[in-house]
């Protein structure tokens, strides 16, 4: 992720929608719902990567895992299709 660890932890409650979640140092446990009924788990972890250099430019690296636990690959897409669209960040 070409991101901070300061910008990933304030976008990553949206990211998550709904789901229960909780913080634990350089990780986040993901309780996958589906109409109140629990389909699996995620664990996602981070940790901070020597940045991007670019020419001139530098942009910091965030090197995140993602842990499924429980979850088919329709119900993986399904939480990865709206994890992925909340963290894009565009420019030009």
């Amino acid at each position: 992720m070409g991101c901070t660890e300061r910008e990933w932890l304030g976008w990553l409650p949206a990211a998550i929608g709904e789901h229960r979640w909780h913080p634990d140092a350089a990780c986040v446990h993901i309780e996958i719902q589906q109409e109140d009924q629990t389909l699996g788990h995620l664990r996602i972890t981070w940790r901070v990567g020597e940045p991007r250099v670019i020419a001139l430019a530098r942009i910091p690296r965030l090197l995140v895992d993602f842990a499924f636990e429980g979850l088919n690959e329709a119900q993986r897409y399904r939480f990865m299709r709206r994890f992925d669209l909340y963290m894009q960040r565009g420019g030009g």
